[in-house]
């Protein structure tokens, strides 16, 4: 079984991997943000599929991540799920610094990032009100409850299930304003990554879940003078527990589980196959060709 990894090379390089190699891959959407890195994980029949999201040196943006490239890349190398990592800030006060969210719902607040792989010659309305697999998500959250609980894992923080990610364009951090509107609809954390990974994993028929790290207290409560300094020091600290986490659920994902978004395309391609152009089938035969 194979499993997709996106987050911050950080955390894959502490995943216990033996056989490692490196794929380079064409897709067309162009390259992934870094050669894909496959290995095995010691002690198990799982391999894991891992793109650096920002590449190797941080040299994308949370706009100009090659977001497409990246899942569709996963897709080609045959992983069944994706499992992501994200540093997000706290909009509310019961999520500290170091509380490890497991979100369930998404707002996006983007703006200049391509959002589907269907935008050309044909058309897919995707539903999408539960952005996250739910199996999928609730098994990572079991597994970073269990991961702290059973094996020791320090951390400050509490995990918790569930709550809303509120996806903003970036790199600039919100608007006091703005932060203040996110708390004041009820959302829980503020990131600018997770779209749309998450939608082009379920236009990919890919399963998708994603563990949270909080890095700090957002705008609203009065963010440090250094804040970046303080995101990336809580980003580190919280690199163990979401490390132990991931592995733990890689370990121990079901075998045979069945997920809706394995068949997500089907009813959603609104263009008649006959009138999809060649190239496009072409093209995107690898997460249409079941259906046209």
């Amino acid at each position: 079984m194979r499993v997709g990894f996106i987050g911050g090379s950080g955390i894959y390089e502490a995943l216990p991997l033996t056989d490692t190699r490196e794929r380079s891959v064409e897709t067309p959407f162009g390259e992934p943000s870094a050669p894909l890195t496959i290995g095995s994980l010691a002690d198990s029949d799982r391999e894991v599929v891992f793109v650096p999201r920002h590449g190797r040196h941080h040299e994308y943006s949370p706009t100009t991540c090659p977001y497409r490239a990246n899942v569709y890349a996963l897709k080609a190398a045959g992983v069944e799920c994706i499992l992501s990592s994200n540093a997000v800030g706290s909009l509310q006060e019961e999520y500290p610094p170091r509380t490890l969210v497991i979100p369930d719902q998404a707002v996006d607040r983007t703006r200049h990032r391509p959002f589907t792989f269907f935008d050309d010659g044909m058309v897919v309305h995707m539903p999408f009100a539960h952005p996250y697999s739910q199996k999928l998500a609730d098994h990572l959250a079991e597994s970073a409850r269990e991961a702290i609980d059973e094996e020791g894992v320090e951390t400050d923080g509490d995990v918790v299930e569930g709550g809303t990610y509120v996806c903003i364009e970036g790199p600039q951090y919100s608007t006091k304003a703005e932060s203040e509107w996110f708390r004041a609809q009820g959302w829980e954390i503020i990131g600018m990554t997770t779209i749309p990974e998450a939608k082009l994993a379920r236009e990919a028929e890919l399963p998708y879940a994603t563990i949270t790290g909080v890095t700090d207290w957002g705008v609203w409560k009065g963010a440090n003078e250094d804040r970046l300094q303080e995101v990336l020091e809580n980003a580190e600290r919280n690199q163990e527990a979401i490390k132990a986490a991931v592995e733990r659920a890689i370990r121990t994902l079901p075998e045979d589980e069945e997920y809706p978004a394995q068949s997500a395309l089907s009813g959603t391609i609104n263009t008649p196959s006959e009138a999809i152009p060649d190239d496009v089938k072409e093209r995107l035969d690898l997460l249409i060709g079941e259906y046209v």
